[in-house]
């Protein structure tokens, strides 16, 4: 993919008001961000260029504590990083990464998005049980979205 093949998807992004485009070829990876984020380009097994603007950090699936649950815990909301389906298992019929009641610990698995047929793994950034499921299986969720709510550990 060439500068100028990378600058005309820059501007059919921009046209269509998306704000988050993901492209995955062959060991060539192409993730842009809208809103001052990141533009990261990625072929391998060559160092990969990355350009950057200068931008507050990448969002993250986890928001900021909520106030406390109705039994007195910290919440912690975890949201969508980006636009697509969302999957509560690997595969139909499979059982569902996590219910409510399930322990978590940071770094597991919480649900897939799937967006320009990439599956994205969500991952807890957070210890603790998960409070409430806000999406249900194979529903199409918008960026910022509320997919989670985890009850901290103490």
């Amino acid at each position: 993919m060439t500068l100028d093949d990378i600058k005309h998807l820059i501007e059919l992004i921009r046209e269509h008001d998306l704000s988050e485009f993901e492209l995955e070829q062959e060991g060539f990876r192409l993730r842009i961000r809208k809103g001052g984020e990141t533009v990261t380009v990625q072929a391998a097994p060559v160092a990969a260029p990355v350009v950057q603007a200068p931008a507050a950090p990448a969002p993250t699936a986890a928001a900021p504590l909520a106030p406390t649950d109705d039994e007195g815990g910290d919440l912690a909301i975890v949201k969508s990083p980006i636009v697509g389906t969302f999957y509560r298992a690997a595969e139909p019929g499979a059982p569902a990464f996590v219910d409510v009641g399930s322990p978590v610990r940071k770094g597991d698995v919480l649900c897939i998005i799937e967006a320009m047929k990439l599956m994205n793994e969500i991952d807890s950034e957070h210890d603790g049980e998960i409070a409430s499921v806000y999406v249900e299986n194979g529903q199409s969720v918008q960026y910022g979205e509320r997919l989670f709510a985890i009850r901290l550990k103490r």
